[in-house]
């Protein structure tokens, strides 16, 4: 029987390491082929980096907000960066659009499909309920905590593991669809025996204590870095199914869609409105459009306090629009009509910004249709910079 005796010398004085070739990875590393140099021998080499779990920087950037009562209200993947390509680069957390200071008052349904808490599902449904009159306004509003957070680390985790979420629907929605919000509102989830039969029950225990649906029983970020998972010496290296469930496209397209879809939902403001004649309209587009003889035939006009703001916020939303098309556009629909259509709509609104109409020109845009095929991301770069442009204007003001 063999001997094995720990290296005191360089590996690279005895092997050739090929660093561009790699034959997998487990958890603790990835394997690589290498080359002893005395005898021409192809051999893997397990590399074992010296460097803190990415999970753990994950929940340490998570104790960094919440130790300054900060509720990120938006922890998801796509919001988990690495610094560089390197192999040890440190997890960053990022986007905190939706971020707010705890102060005992978060109630604005802020979220993304998949992750979000059911506090934050029930402040959408009262916020909806009170909008409609379904029921009276609360002189004590629903109220939810920085604890959201700890539920979205939840399912980050449980995606991480095994590749997909714990809570979804079969049926596509704009919304999300009433089962799905009835198994986030009920914690119903399980840990189906192909995926997760070869995942550590300390793995699966964290998960189920982030996912309680009362926050007073959910994992406080202290409990989490306290947690074994985290802190165990000893990592399986087993294949984990979640890097051969993202490669399949449809199955990312359908979630990066349904992601898409929620925001853009959120963009759209509660409007205050009421309509009055035309007549007495005092607005500086239809007043402009009297001169050119362009009234609209339309009998009455919706009026606002902030008209100018309004038509200001419709061009940017029709703008995004348009991005939104480029980059996600609509399974089992024309593309190019769809991208032509809300164009369209974005150019009625946006027409005045010479930066728009010199970037379309070179599209071939001929103020209806484009005349030639589209470079999608060229034009979502042009629209971005008008939007960029148009912004930074209105903040001038």
């Amino acid at each position: 029987m063999s001997i094995l005796h720990p290296q005191e010398s360089s590996i690279l004085e005895e092997y050739s390491i090929n660093w561009t070739q790699k034959l997998g990875a487990g958890i603790s590393g990835p394997v690589r082929v290498c080359v002893k140099k005395s005898t021409q021998e192809r051999l893997a080499l397990k590399i074992l980096i010296d460097r803190p779990k990415a999970r753990n920087e994950i929940a340490q950037a998570l104790e960094h907000c919440h130790l300054l009562n900060i509720a990120h209200r938006d922890l998801k993947p796509e919001n988990l960066l690495f610094k560089d390509n390197s192999l040890d680069a440190p997890v960053k957390l990022c986007d905190f659009g939706f971020a707010k200071i705890d102060q005992g008052d978060l109630m604005t349904p802020q979220f993304t499909p998949y992750y979000v808490a059911p506090q934050v599902l029930e402040a959408q449904r009262r916020h909806q309920k009170e909008k409609s009159g379904i029921i009276p306004t609360s002189p004590t509003p629903y109220t939810y905590n920085k604890s959201c957070d700890l539920w979205s680390l939840g399912v980050i985790i449980y995606v991480m593991l095994c590749g997909y979420p714990p809570f979804y629907s079969k049926h596509h929605s704009r919304t999300i669809p009433k089962d799905m919000r009835k198994k986030i509102m009920t914690g119903s989830f399980d840990f189906p025996e192909d995926e997760w039969s070869q995942i550590s029950e300390m793995a699966k225990d964290i998960v189920r204590k982030l996912l309680k649906v009362k926050p007073e029983e959910r994992l406080t970020i202290e409990g989490v870095l306290s947690h074994p998972w985290l802190n165990c010496t000893e990592a399986l290296d087993n294949v984990l199914p979640s890097a051969q469930m993202m490669m399949d496209k449809a199955v990312v397209a359908g979630i990066q869609q349904a992601h898409a879809e929620q925001l853009a939902n959120m963009r759209i403001q509660d409007l205050n409105v009421s309509l009055k004649p035309l007549s007495s309209v005092n607005n500086p587009i239809l007043r402009k459009r009297k001169l050119l003889g362009t009234m609209p035939n339309d009998s009455f006009f919706i009026n606002d306090a902030e008209n100018g703001a309004e038509d200001s916020n419709v061009a940017l939303e029709k703008l995004r629009d348009v991005i939104a098309q480029c980059i996600l556009p609509q399974a089992g629909e024309n593309e190019d009509e769809k991208l032509n259509e809300v164009m369209h709509e974005a150019w009625r609104f946006n027409r005045d910004c010479k930066l728009l109409r010199d970037g379309l020109q070179g599209l071939n845009w001929d103020g209806r249709v484009f005349s030639d095929r589209v470079d999608r991301l060229k034009l979502a770069e042009i629209v971005k910079q008008a939007i960029e442009e148009k912004t930074n204007f209105e903040d001038s003001q």
